[in-house]
């Protein structure tokens, strides 16, 4: 079987992307996707320089079981070793998922199935569908979430730091996910970020990214926030705030916040 260096890259970025991506929606990862890309991009490249090294038995299995969390690794933000665990193990359930089934897919339909050559099975480039299909469906999501009303479930929030806290009303507004390298970020007013921290100790404006593009706005990271709706309480730590430039108002927090 004559296989092209182009073709072996395309299809195993395309099959890599594919199963990255679904491991890191699942474990709910904040990393970008242009990260997810340059690992996958990484994982190609492995896969392709791979058989040039002609390792057998043991080794070779040895060399292909680490290159997976080494791909994680890469295409994943982390805080800690359990959220690497999570994504890795969805990432290689995922991949022995899709192998097993391809496998048995090429059985029934009387095609050969060719190992030691990355993804490209027979002649048919399986991860190129994938992906496309995989894109199609980030498009879609996106799309929705722009069209989506914006929802609003005002809620009480207290938020720590240095020693000081500040009792706010907020909501958690669906159509606004502001982000900073990936970290959702939650806003509050000036007037209450006054009372936790001084503004003008932070000299720096960073950009951030929202659902109508990027712009600057100064951030801090807060020690905790405990958001309550009257039922249950949640605390979340090391959260990511922004403040507005506008004097009054509530607390806009970030849909993803409760999530990682």
């Amino acid at each position: 079987m004559q296989v092209y260096v182009e073709l072996a890259l395309a299809e195993n970025f395309c099959m890599d992307f594919t199963l990255l991506y679904c491991a890191k929606l699942v474990a709910k990862n904040p990393a970008r996707t242009a990260r997810v890309a340059a690992a996958s991009a990484l994982g190609a490249c492995f896969a392709v320089v791979f058989p040039l090294f002609a390792l057998k038995g043991l080794w070779a299995i040895a060399v292909k079981i680490i290159s997976c969390p080494i791909i994680c690794l890469a295409g994943g933000k982390f805080k800690g070793f359990k959220a690497y665990f999570k994504m890795t193990a969805a990432f290689l359930a995922f991949t022995f998922a899709v192998g097993g089934g391809l496998i048995a897919a090429f059985s029934l339909a009387g095609l050969d199935y060719k190992s030691g050559e990355g993804y490209l099975l027979s002649s048919v480039p399986v991860g190129i569908p994938l992906f496309a299909a995989l894109i199609a469906v980030i498009f879609a999501r996106k799309l929705a979430d722009r069209l989506k009303k914006t929802k609003k479930q005002t809620v009480s929030c207290v938020i720590f730091n240095g020693g000081r806290k500040l009792e706010i009303q907020g909501f958690f507004d669906s159509g606004n996910k502001v982000s900073f390298h990936g970290v959702p970020v939650s806003v509050i007013p000036l007037s209450g970020a006054v009372k936790i921290i001084d503004p003008t100790g932070i000299k720096e404006q960073v950009k951030i990214h929202t659902v109508a593009g990027s712009k600057k706005l100064k951030v801090f990271t807060a020690e905790k926030i405990e958001i309550s709706d009257g039922e249950k309480t949640d605390t979340v730590e090391n959260v990511m705030i922004g403040i507005s430039p506008y004097a009054s108002g509530g607390a806009v927090l970030n849909p993803d916040l409760l999530e990682d």
